[in-house]
């Protein structure tokens, strides 16, 4: 089973770059979407479904902001939208889908780069996503959590570490929150095959930074310990550029 996440930054921007023509060539299983930018009338689903693509759109209230998509060839047993709370549910922060014994949770997390206030927000987030989890993972033991976190975890995951630990994505206290979302039962999957700096997932428009690599991970899948026999491989597609995003692929045995 391929599994990508991506965050195309807008659907449409990403469709009028060949999106689609890159989804046929690919062939991935299911494709967990973030930043759809979008409305689902203003969606061309049907694209996907001549794809062999079931599609679920939680797009949020705001016109041209965040919203989270899946595109799944398997139909899932049961899909859930959104994590129960109005506020971040409006923004359209999460997908569930059910396929037998596993769940697959597709989620943007929220920016705090903007001001203090989304920062304050971004936290806010991240206490209900963690309880919210770990609360799931209770009755849904097999658990894949694929999405863009805003967060580097590790050291490693983003360029000139020591010029950002003052920057939201990589601050103090949201590095350890992800520290503790690990120590409670998650497998940061990539870093089970890839141990190297230097491997992005996301880089500014800015400066040239996509060329110069000058970039963030912050994109990933994470699984509980019971999918780890089944985890073949994760990879970063680096040369795929839909957005200011590039796509990661695991492939796992379901």
């Amino acid at each position: 089973m391929k599994i990508i996440t991506y965050n195309l930054n807008g659907i449409r921007s990403a469709l009028r770059k060949g999106f689609d023509k890159w989804l046929a060539d690919t062939q991935p299983d299911i494709v967990a979407i973030q930043e759809l930018k979008a409305k689902e009338e203003q969606i061309n689903s049907k694209i996907f479904h001549d794809l062999g693509y079931h599609t679920y759109w939680f797009p949020a209230k705001k016109p041209g902001y965040s919203g989270v998509g899946l595109l799944t060839k398997p139909a899932p047993d049961n899909v859930v939208y959104g994590i129960g709370d109005e506020f971040f549910d409006n923004e359209g922060r999460l997908i569930r889908a059910d396929y037998g014994d596993i769940t697959l949770i597709n989620t943007y997390f929220p920016s705090g780069s903007s001001s203090d206030e989304r920062q304050r927000i971004k936290m806010q987030w991240l206490n209900i996503f963690r309880s919210f989890i770990n609360d799931l993972k209770k009755e849904r033991s097999k658990l894949i959590i694929s999405g863009d976190f805003n967060i580097c975890r590790l050291w490693i995951d983003i360029h000139n570490p020591e010029g950002h630990v003052n920057v939201s994505g990589f601050l103090p206290e949201e590095r350890e929150w992800f520290a503790r979302l690990i120590e409670d039962g998650f497998i940061d999957a990539f870093r089970e095959f890839n141990d190297q700096p230097e491997q992005y997932t996301w880089w500014s428009f800015r400066q040239r930074s996509r060329e110069r690599n000058k970039g963030w991970r912050i994109d990933y899948h994470l699984i509980t310990p019971e999918l780890r026999p089944q985890l073949k491989n994760v990879r970063i597609l680096k040369d795929v550029a839909h957005s200011d995003h590039c796509p990661v692929l695991m492939e796992i045995d379901f």
